[in-house]
């Protein structure tokens, strides 16, 4: 089959968008390997699905699929890139969009400075996460090859742990990222987020993604780290995240409080590929 795609990125994360609207198409883990391989096939970080909605105060349905092929439940540049999508292709005449993922509903905005995505209360019940332990706490100690490791684990629909470092651009993310993801106190694997506070409303953030490696931003990942820091006490309510492909804003008001990101949203071009 002929089928039609759009290559866009989130501030360098970069995705396939592939429209289950207007074309027929069921995803297949083995398409969505070949798609995402940069040599042999479009090349992409993750891949973005358009389906009608399940749920009927939905807009739309958005599903992620990772590099390796693995679904996931949840994407922040990815969601940016999804309203930027279905806006512009005149899926939708709304500014505001409801829509659907595995890892729960949440509601994008395109406004004049970006798109704007409410990306619902984080989960820190370490059973929701999931994480293994008995209590919620702020921060915990994971063991890797008898070294202790503080971190922190919160849920933006996908599992995130955050790991506070000195120097972002001397952190040891190609040895530790990978350890992170697969801990085992991780059962569905995790987002590996490294972060440097540079002071109460700035950190810099590199993440090792959960199928897909180090990448150039993450936006589920940055309201993770803003999260956890907010928590330890060590970030304001407000907080711009430095990530290697660019920045984007994050607020929190704690609590149930839902988390916002803003940022921009790119097409890149529009194509065909025969599967």
């Amino acid at each position: 089959m002929l089928l039609r795609f759009s290559k866009m990125h989130g501030i360098g994360n970069d995705f396939i968008v592939i429209d289950c609207i207007s074309q027929r198409y069921t995803p297949q883990a083995h398409h969505m390997k070949k798609l995402a391989d940069r040599h042999f096939g479009i090349g992409c970080d993750q891949l973005l699905i358009v389906e009608p909605p399940q749920q009927a105060e939905n807009d739309f349905r958005y599903r992620i699929f990772n590099a390796d092929g693995s679904e996931v439940e949840q994407c922040g540049n990815g969601a940016r890139c999804f309203a930027r999508y279905v806006y512009d292709r005149g899926l939708i005449a709304r500014k505001h969009i409801k829509v659907e993922t595995a890892g729960g509903n949440i509601e994008l905005y395109i406004e004049s400075d970006g798109i704007r995505v409410n990306m619902g209360a984080p989960i820190l019940t370490p059973l929701n996460i999931p994480f293994k332990t008995d209590t919620e706490q702020t921060t915990y100690n994971i063991e890797i090859d008898g070294q202790s490791y503080k971190v922190g684990a919160v849920s933006m629909g996908n599992p995130h742990l955050i790991y506070q470092v000195d120097d972002i651009d001397n952190a040891p993310i190609e040895t530790l990222g990978p350890l992170f993801e697969a801990h085992s106190d991780f059962p569905k694997r995790c987002n590996a987020g490294f972060m440097q506070v540079i002071d109460r409303g700035f950190i810099k953030l590199r993440v090792y993604e959960r199928g897909a490696a180090e990448t150039l931003a993450c936006g589920s990942g940055a309201c993770a780290a803003v999260v956890s820091g907010i928590l330890q006490g060590l970030l304001d309510h407000k907080v711009t995240v430095q990530l290697p492909g660019g920045k984007i804003h994050i607020e929190w008001l704690g609590g149930d409080n839902p988390v916002f990101q803003v940022g921009p949203a790119e097409f890149v071009f529009d194509g065909k590929i025969r599967l």
